[in-house]
């Protein structure tokens, strides 16, 4: 079993340096609203992203906008490639840090409100 682990680490060691890609962490929304988002550009070009993110109106657009001009800036200035070329190979959100707030109740009891962040990422590649 500890072979394959290390195959796996291996294996992604060779891809994450391969391919463009941009984080962004503790963004303040949930991970299931920037979800719905990341299914509808996921495999789109990186005209097309920008083009419907600019296009919808949901809260986490704005955030993943920025991520994906980064990971395209990451591939224009680091690796050399054409933003034309790029395409969105992979995105995801995982879930950040979860604050945790508490709202006055009735009879001197409170309730607890999760404020949940998110850690958003995008991977770009090059059509062949």
């Amino acid at each position: 079993m500890a072979t394959r682990i290390r195959e796996k680490a291996i294996e992604r060691a060779e891809n994450r340096d391969a391919r463009p890609r941009a984080i962004a962490k503790s963004i303040r929304i949930s991970p299931f609203k920037v979800r719905a988002v990341l299914d509808t550009i996921r495999g789109k070009s990186y005209r097309e992203a920008v083009a419907l993110l600019s296009a919808l109106n949901k809260s986490s657009c704005l955030p993943i906008l920025k991520v994906v001009n980064s990971a395209a800036a990451n591939a224009e200035n680091n690796l050399g490639f054409n933003k034309d070329d790029l395409f969105v190979a992979e995105c995801f959100a995982d879930q950040g840090a979860t604050l945790k707030r508490m709202m006055p109740k009735a009879k001197g009891r409170g309730s607890r409100i999760l404020k949940r962040t998110s850690h958003i990422t995008v991977i770009m590649d090059v059509n062949a």
